[in-house]
């Protein structure tokens, strides 16, 4: 049992590790820029995955959105719409590399607004004191890290743009790890403490995710990766 652990902990940081490279590579490229549409800059993204990984799988829906698109929450579908020069732009994407999930997502800035570059600051700042909250509290809840972020996020000038702040992942899909949705989510309805097995006895490993808006001024940020896995 511990052998398939550290197999399955091996997989998801290599995923992410993966991801990583990915991204590192669509900045290098300057796929995400002015003037692209966020459709086109999607394919361009599965493409690249594709060429570097092989990936042909995602678990989920590829998002790439901008200007007022960045306010709409993962189930919305707004229409295309092509980057500006002085927008927010976010990636969410989750590629499967070896039937292990990555979840990831990154936001880019462009223009010299203020407001819009203290968001890209703060999403990674916040990210990782919510990792450092979980890693102080072995007994944290999913409520209770959700109240944490809900927190740091008003002291910085931002509302929470979705219902949640993170997820369950793992193989293939992982939504079938654990049938109980509250508990499968960092949510305030999910009081069950983060550090448990799901129900086929298997360790939960979760996903960070932050998408932070600012609705008066007409933009959000996104920010996403494992919150309990380096």
């Amino acid at each position: 049992m511990a052998f398939m652990e550290d197999a399955r902990v091996a997989g998801l940081v290599a995923a992410q590790e993966k991801a990583v490279a990915l991204f590192a590579e669509v900045e290098a490229r300057g796929l995400v820029a002015p003037g692209r549409g966020e459709r086109e800059v999607s394919d361009a993204i599965r493409d690249l995955a594709n060429d570097m990984f092989g990936t042909t799988k995602h678990w989920h829906k590829r998002i790439i959105r901008s200007g007022p698109n960045t306010l709409l929450p993962y189930r919305d579908n707004p229409p295309d719409r092509i980057i500006g020069e002085d927008d927010v732009a976010f990636a969410d994407f989750g590629p499967i590399f070896e039937e292990y999930e990555a979840d990831f997502g990154r936001t880019y800035v462009f223009g010299d607004d203020p407001d819009k570059h203290r968001l890209l600051t703060d999403l990674p700042r916040i990210f990782d004191a919510g990792r450092g909250i979980f890693e102080a509290d072995e007994d944290i809840t999913g409520a209770q890290l959700y109240a944490e972020v809900e927190r740091m996020a008003a002291e910085s000038g931002w509302d929470i743009g979705i219902w949640h702040a993170g997820h369950l992942v793992g193989e293939f899909p992982h939504e079938t790890n654990d049938g109980a949705k509250a508990e499968s989510y960092i949510t305030p309805e999910n009081h069950t403490p983060l550090r448990r097995t799901d129900r086929s006895g298997r360790r939960c490993h979760w996903i960070l995710e932050l998408h932070f808006v600012d609705p008066r001024k007409g933009f959000g940020g996104f920010y996403e990766q494992l919150l309990d896995l380096a």
